[in-house]
């Protein structure tokens, strides 16, 4: 197990950044690259009307999930500073009030999504020979929600630890599986944008299977069982301190690319589709910075928990 971890408060610190951020780093394109796949699968093989629909709920649905991204981002934080304390009793806490708001936030995401996509959907100017099958696809979407929550926050927990391995290769296991199930539901049974989104939801529910099932084998306090879940209200508000201005600035980020998809979504739905494609590539330069941004904050947690404040 500790062959997966870095020593972040001991010793030079240049080549372990490196080492931390570079899983992280093809994590987030590994990610770009199957959302990707699934664009490529989708727009091939159901058509234009399809493509458009997947593409123009990517803006709307991060505008929706980022305060609970933001907060996993507080969750790293905690832990990274009870890690570095040597504190087991809060670090075991933290475990369980994270993976706690993990699944009510996933729950709370699903009636969002199933209640509100249509009417958003609406106040984006999305196009009426678009809208039922992004309606579509969004409520499906967020039916995976607990379980792409559990991940995110479950990632976060082993992030705490220099552990960007694991999640890398789970995210690995379940991409090739949500291709793979892309292929058979749009092929095979012919299902559309109903199929990219099933088929989202299954290999999002294998990737936080497996992270819980890593945190549940794991020693230490960071070992997680079911039955000691709970909500403890001061780590809490401790990951809300630091996680609900992260969620702000990425809300405030998502709503400019709101706006952007709705001046889009006023051309129709053959330029929605061509924007759809273009705007992936951009997310390979995001998602490098933000692994950079993510190595400098567990880093720094666990240095300001150990109370080692100099370089």
């Amino acid at each position: 197990m500790r062959s997966y971890q870095v020593d972040m408060c001991n010793g030079p610190i240049f080549k372990k950044l490196i080492i931390f951020s570079l899983p992280l780093i093809l994590s987030g394109c590994l990610q770009l690259l199957f959302n990707a796949a699934d664009i490529i699968v989708v727009g091939r093989f159901t058509g234009n009307q399809a493509l458009a629909a997947v593409g123009s709920t990517s803006a709307l649905i991060n505008l929706l999930v980022n305060m609970f991204i933001g907060i996993s981002v507080g969750a790293n934080v905690v832990l990274g500073k009870s890690i570095g304390a040597r504190d087991e009793e809060n670090t075991s806490k933290a475990v369980h009030t994270a993976i706690f708001i993990a699944v009510f936030g996933g729950l709370l995401m699903v009636f969002v999504g199933f209640f509100f996509a249509k009417p958003l959907l609406e106040l984006m100017a999305t196009p009426e020979d678009v809208i039922d099958l992004s309606s579509l696809y969004m409520r499906i979407y967020f039916a995976g929600m607990p379980f792409f929550m559990v991940y995110n926050f479950g990632a976060a927990i082993l992030r705490s630890i220099g552990d960007t391995k694991r999640p890398l290769y789970f995210l690995l296991i379940s991409g090739i599986i949500n291709v793979l199930f892309n292929l058979c539901f749009v092929i095979v049974f012919d299902m559309g944008v109903a199929g990219v989104a099933l088929a989202t939801i299954i290999s999002e529910g294998i990737s936080s299977a497996l992270i819980l099932l890593c945190l549940k084998h794991m020693d230490g306090p960071l070992h997680f069982e079911l039955k000691d879940m709970r909500f403890h209200k001061e780590l809490a508000l401790q990951m809300l301190e630091v996680g609900l201005p992260a969620g702000l600035q990425g809300i405030i980020f998502s709503i400019s690319n709101v706006l952007i998809q709705s001046s889009i979504n006023s051309f129709g739905s053959l330029v929605m589709a061509g924007n759809t494609a273009a705007s992936n590539i951009e997310g390979f330069v995001y998602t490098s910075m933000n692994a950079v941004y993510q190595t400098s904050l567990s880093f720094t947690s666990q240095n300001f928990g150990a109370k080692k404040y100099k370089a």
